[in-house]
């Protein structure tokens, strides 16, 4: 068994190689939900560590989405064993609290060891060995830069999946953290074999038709407060059973909201059940901060992008959560 510490505040990539190399059976993990980050950022390190002789397996609350399944090493990718697992370490990609991984992976995935690579501010440090940085654009970019710094091959596979975290969580290189060191990463991972052309094709241009009419029904039923600074949608469970979406159709919804002009915030309430709503919050504004706005509903994520679940029906959270954005605004 390999041993551990009280975690630490800050740990450097070649702290965590060093202690995963003692480590001969791994699982790599993401949140719930998983976006393209998550998964492009799970996948690369899943193939690293396999290319360094270690047994690894991947576990994910929800297993992988469908626009996902083209990636590279995809299939590695499961949701979380019958029964309970032990490991010698278990590496958290961009998951900024622990109960983001779920229940179900939570009771199932055990370790003397839990690592942590993450770039939300919102992170807790729930790990023992922790390298967060808030400042990065994706995890992904953190992964490109430790298996540079360590001269770790990148293999065209584990560019590609790099690739994919770090387009996905740039909004295609156009957010306020993407910097000229994000452009001179993605070069290297151009360089190492990514096919941008139709990786892209892939990414954004195949989308289902579900997909489309999710768009189509967004577009119609936006609602805009009186001074057109804030934009909302609403999507209850019987219109998510009757155009039969999948978890993963919904995102990028609430960033055609952001997008109209004057829009400060952007907010996307989805109904998960009869007492949870899943809100979704994006700010252009620097005055709003959507993580910690999020964190008042024990949510978190990025200054401009955040996310919480929060109890109550949706009429009600709707309504008092746009009060207290026009609240924030004002």
């Amino acid at each position: 068994m390999i041993a551990t510490s009280t975690p630490l505040v800050q740990s450097s990539f070649s702290e965590i190689h060093e202690a995963l190399i003692k480590a001969p059976r791994i699982l790599v993990v993401s949140h719930a939900r998983p976006d393209g980050d998550a998964l492009g950022s799970t996948l690369a390190a899943v193939l690293w560590l396999k290319n360094e002789g270690h047994s690894v397996a991947s576990w994910n609350e929800d297993g992988l989405p469908e626009r996902f399944l083209h990636l590279p090493g995809a299939s590695f990718i499961t949701k979380p064993a019958k029964e309970p697992e032990f490991f010698d370490a278990i590496l958290v990609l961009d998951t900024a609290t622990k109960s983001r991984l779920g229940n179900d992976l939570l009771e199932k995935a055990h370790a003397p060891l839990w690592v942590a690579i993450d770039h939300h501010v919102s992170n807790e440090r729930f790990s023992h060995l922790n390298w967060i940085e808030p400042t990065a654009p994706a995890t992904g970019e953190m992964l490109a830069e430790g298996f540079l710094s360590k001269s770790i091959p990148i293999t065209p596979e584990i560019a590609t999946n790099l690739y994919v975290a770090l387009s996905t969580d740039t909004g295609s290189f156009q957010y306020h953290n993407t910097s000229a060191h994000t452009f001179k990463i993605a070069a290297e991972l151009v360089r190492a074999g990514v096919n941008v052309g139709e990786l892209s094709q892939k990414l954004y241009s195949s989308q289902p038709r579900r997909r489309f009419e999710l768009l189509r029904y967004a577009l119609a039923h936006a609602q805009f407060s009186p001074d057109h600074h804030i934009a909302s949608v609403t999507l209850t469970l019987e219109i998510t059973r009757s155009m039969h979406l999948l978890p993963e159709d919904t995102e990028g919804i609430i960033d055609l909201l952001r997008s109209v002009q004057d829009v400060e915030v952007a907010a996307f309430f989805e109904e998960l059940s009869e007492e949870t709503v899943r809100l979704s919050l994006r700010s252009k504004s620097h005055h709003f901060d959507a993580a910690a706005f999020c964190k008042k509903y024990d949510g978190g994520g990025h200054r401009m992008a955040a996310g919480a679940r929060i109890s109550g029906n949706l009429q009600s959270v709707e309504k008092a959560v746009l009060a207290r954005i026009a609240s924030y605004l004002n």
